[in-house]
């Protein structure tokens, strides 16, 4: 989809902005110098799971408030790049800006400002936080860091998204699911090779032994027979050891393998060229039972797994109605 908002004819720039920012991401409220002088254009692009979007904008302000959220079941987390000048964000405790050569993370989940005072050029991505959390865990602790982006895996991340755009238009849809779910490892490889993830709130060792138990559940989730002694032994510690650190994160650790298998089979679900049945998806993801496999389901995300799988086909229907209005 393309939205060209300017001041010849149509609407004041900045209800058109608002529009096309709330259909694009999120429900948010948005400030600007002259709101009908306002000028910018937008692009979205779907890769499954990911969406991306190029922008060029006027000065503008956008706020994240509780109210436009509370009633929202599927959270996400956005991730900015900027282009041309700096950006600024704040969320909870931080405050944070990043220019050209690096990139943000902004919870969509939370109440934030973002902003930038001069004409910009950015690419936004927004990714389910479930798929963060499956990959390298609770999405919390990510509000507000800016990354450098300018060499090593995150810069190889910047030139993958820019690559896979220029070319999206000669690709088909499998291809481009591929491309999303290629571009959230790279971003989860960037992330966690800063040592600002882990946990704050307990010591680095603990920290770090917490972290390289939580990965290697992560790496071996398929294993039917992954259990708490087996992580434990994988990761040179006690068994009682491993049992507090997951307590002082306020977990167990055969919720967290379970909670685990259950982002990954949601996010098979909610792809519409994955064809394998659900019993299919949940014994490829290490549950034994399917019956226990549809109850811990529900039980996590309020539905069955055919109604994920459902709610995604009429998803991509819509959309697909959307880009042949665009």
């Amino acid at each position: 989809m393309k939205y060209v908002v300017d001041t010849i004819g149509g609407p004041a720039g900045g209800d058109a902005w608002q529009a096309a920012v709330t259909e694009a991401y999120f429900p948010l409220d948005t400030e600007y110098r002259n709101r009908r002088e306002f000028s910018g254009t937008l692009e979205t692009f779907s890769l499954g799971l990911v969406s991306v979007s190029k922008m060029r904008c006027d000065a503008v302000s956008y706020r994240r408030h509780r109210r436009h959220f509370l009633n929202e079941r599927d959270a996400s987390l956005l991730v900015t790049i900027p282009e041309m000048s700096e950006v600024n964000f704040s969320q909870g405790s931080r405050t944070v800006n990043c220019g050209p050569g690096g990139f943000l993370l902004e919870r969509g989940d939370a109440p934030y400002e973002f902003w930038h005072g001069k004409p910009n050029a950015l690419w936004v991505l927004k990714v389910p936080s479930s798929s963060v959390r499956a990959r390298i865990g609770s999405a919390e602790r990510l509000s507000a860091l800016s990354f450098d982006a300018t060499q090593g895996i995150a810069a190889l991340f910047l030139d993958t998204v820019r690559t896979t755009i220029g070319h999206v238009d000669e690709i088909t849809e499998v291809a481009r699911e591929m491309m999303g779910r290629h571009i959230l490892e790279m971003l989860c490889l960037s992330i966690v090779s800063d040592d600002r993830v882990l946990d704050s709130s307990i010591s680095s060792i603990r920290a770090g032994h917490l972290h390289r138990a939580e990965q290697y559940i992560r790496d071996n989730l398929k294993n039917s027979g992954l259990g708490p002694q087996a992580v434990a032994d994988a990761c040179g510690i006690s068994l009682r050891y491993l049992q507090v650190l997951f307590q002082d994160s306020n977990q167990s650790i055969n919720g967290f393998i379970r909670d685990a298998r259950l982002e990954l089979c949601a996010e098979e679900l909610m792809s519409v060229t994955n064809i394998s049945s659900v019993a299919e998806i949940a014994y490829r993801w290490g549950f034994a039972d399917q019956s226990q496999f549809c109850k811990h389901y529900r039980t996590r995300f309020g539905c069955a797994p055919t109604d994920t799988r459902r709610e995604a086909a009429s998803r991509a229907g819509r959309a697909s109605t959307s880009r042949e209005r665009h």
